[in-house]
């Protein structure tokens, strides 16, 4: 078994985002640390409202998605096409910015007499040059819809939610629901796995070789204590690139752990990053910024830029058609079309 180190094993670092949102980021922590097609990778869990509180209001994205997978606590997201959703524990969203979204993700406090954990994980995952101005969309995966493999050994169980990629397991095979259709992750060369991994205390697992000859793949270790991977220690709170080419064994320490894998062939393209724009040359880049101050993305059709969905848990609710498409729907009336002012984006363009 051979590993090799991502830049070396990284540590997530400590970081602020949105409006003062504490978190830790593995990728993205530095310039050009990407793992291509995985552009940013942050997570934060804290049972301290203010630590997330005052959330991400609105703000532009262009050229990639995001995938939002929560794990406790709520997000009210609202964006520019109008959707809106309130999801929460086992939910997860994906978003393609495509040629340019606005969105807000604000986190409700739902128990005002007990506490309100927040655990959140978000992936930036890069778009190919010729999608970046796809058309934005908006897709959530409800909790049940997201299917998990079971794997069960002599000395404990572990449990593989697929969020993105096929996984047999004992139980059979699970499919996850499919990606929006401009995703890199739809395209079946891609080899792309999103999964998030729970290990009982000693369980083993042996992770399936890749298919694809040129995959890369990452796993991030954010909760437990060590792990073995093949004949190598690693632990809490680092990220290792694995050869995935063959089958690689999983041996949990002490305590309950949980992963999240990422796995997919690399687009080889150019990443221009800057502020909230991914695109393939500087040019595309400030391209990205005159649209925004021009068009705003399209307008803002919410009250204010930090909306709140209400006092009890929804579903989602698309305004452009009233249609409400799954479970009960609490979310906030959408004014008449607005245009909100524009953010002064932080970073002076180049």
């Amino acid at each position: 078994m051979s590993i090799r180190t991502l830049l070396q094993v990284i540590e997530s670092m400590p970081t602020s985002d949105g409006a003062g949102v504490k978190l830790r980021r593995s990728l993205g922590s530095q310039r050009g640390l990407y793992a291509d097609p995985f552009l940013m990778l942050d997570e934060f869990y804290s049972d301290n409202p203010a630590d997330y509180l005052a959330g991400f209001p609105s703000h532009p994205h262009r050229g990639f998605e995001t995938i939002t997978i929560m794990r406790q606590g709520v997000v009210d997201h609202s964006d520019s096409l109008g959707a809106s959703a309130r999801f929460g524990a086992g939910d997860v969203q994906w978003l393609t910015a495509g040629r340019g979204i606005v969105h807000a993700e604000m986190f409700p406090l739902l128990n005002p007499d007990g506490p309100n954990t927040a655990e959140v994980i978000q992936i930036w995952l890069n778009l190919p040059a010729k999608k970046k101005m796809a058309d934005p969309k908006f897709t959530m995966f409800w909790e049940p819809q997201v299917p998990r493999a079971e794997f069960v050994s002599r000395t404990g169980r572990t449990e593989v939610t697929c969020i993105a990629g096929a996984l047999n397991g004992q139980d059979g095979r699970k499919v996850p629901p499919p990606p929006p259709p401009d995703s890199w992750a739809a395209d079946p060369k891609s080899d792309m796995a999103v999964w998030a991994v729970k290990m009982a205390p000693n369980a083993t697992w042996t992770l399936p070789a890749a298919s694809g000859r040129h995959t890369r793949r990452q796993l991030f270790f954010y909760s437990g204590s060590a792990v073995s991977v093949g004949a190598f220690r690693v632990e809490s709170g680092s990220a290792v690139e694995l050869d995935c080419s063959a089958p690689l064994a999983l041996v949990n320490g002490s305590l309950e752990s949980d992963f999240l894998l990422l796995q997919g062939r690399p687009l080889d393209e150019p990443v221009v990053q800057h502020g909230p724009f991914v695109m393939n040359t500087l040019d595309e880049i400030r391209d990205a910024y005159a649209d925004y101050r021009s068009t705003g993305f399209g307008t803002w059709p919410w009250p204010a830029p930090d909306p709140n969905h209400g006092p009890s848990r929804g579903a989602i609710c698309d305004v452009r058609s009233a249609a409400r498409i799954a479970g009960t729907v609490t979310c906030c009336e959408p004014t008449q079309p607005v245009r909100i002012e524009r953010h002064r984006l932080e970073t002076p363009m180049p």
